[in-house]
């Protein structure tokens, strides 16, 4: 794994897929690029993740819904922290451009 490089290197500019790359990963942190293309998550599917999670909108936008249906719209440049079992889903992301996401996993 380099330890160097640029967040909007290779970047493709259509896919049907969010793409998902670590950029760096131990055994505390793992921190990966989200490339979003108008995705969302499933219907009936929710996060629970066991660990806290910090995300930031680098490009694009995208909104989270959380599971008691509180929606929180994001643009670029702004960030949540998302602590353990808060159950949350992607509503929708950026069908212009692609949306691209810092997201820290600790």
């Amino acid at each position: 794994m380099e330890f160097t490089g640029n967040i909007f290197a290779n970047i493709p500019k259509n896919s049907e897929q969010e793409l998902f790359e670590d950029l760096f990963k131990n055994d505390f942190i793992k921190i990966e690029r989200i490339i979003s293309y108008g995705n969302s998550s499933d219907e009936n599917f929710w996060y629970d993740q066991s660990h806290s999670e910090w995300v930031l909108i680098i490009q694009g936008s995208a909104t989270l819904q959380f599971e008691a249906h509180e929606l929180f719209e994001m643009k670029k440049g702004d960030y949540i922290f998302i602590p353990p079992h808060k159950k949350h889903r992607v509503d929708s992301t950026d069908l212009n451009k692609p949306t691209i996401w810092l997201a820290i996993h600790y």
